[in-house]
């Protein structure tokens, strides 16, 4: 075998080849049809252009207010933390994330209160929903406020 006899082993369709005669079937015109800014040089519609009539999304009523201070967080249950957590252990952003809990999102941690809690555990997060705190706390685990340098309990409210 030389290095001319090789050929890709593949089925591939040729690729149409434009402007190349009548006999080609894509000829004459190329395919763009007759005048307009599609046959010209250069033209590109925009995506969801509507040939000139109103586009969809001009069409819909505006609803709603996006607040641009709304806050983020990741979030995670109490339900989770009981399934995948043994007792006295402590729980982080770090923790959570090495047993993939975590969405890959660089978000402040929230806890909240679905499920129940049976284990004392510490938790350390940026955010305790009130409930979630109160059933942390009545099983004789600890809330931890995340993201000073040390972690302080955070007072009841």
């Amino acid at each position: 075998m030389k290095l001319h006899e090789l050929h890709n082993t593949v089925p591939r369709q040729n690729r149409k080849r434009f402007g190349r005669g009548d006999g080609s079937g894509h000829g004459r015109t190329a395919g763009r049809g007759d005048k307009g800014a599609g046959a010209r040089t250069g033209h590109k519609k925009r995506p969801y252009f509507e040939g000139g009539q109103i586009p969809l999304i001009r069409r819909l009523p505006k609803r709603g207010f996006n607040n641009p201070n709304h806050q983020m967080f990741n979030v995670v249950n109490l339900v989770v933390l009981e399934e995948n957590f043994e007792a006295g252990q402590v729980i982080d952003m770090k923790a959570l994330q090495e047993k993939g809990l975590l969405g890959k999102r660089d978000l402040p941690l929230k806890i909240l209160a679905d499920g129940d809690l049976t284990k004392a555990l510490t938790v350390k997060a940026d955010k305790f929903s009130a409930t979630a705190r109160q059933k942390i706390e009545q099983v004789g685990g600890k809330c931890l406020v995340a993201g000073e340098e040390s972690a302080v309990e955070q007072p009841a409210q």
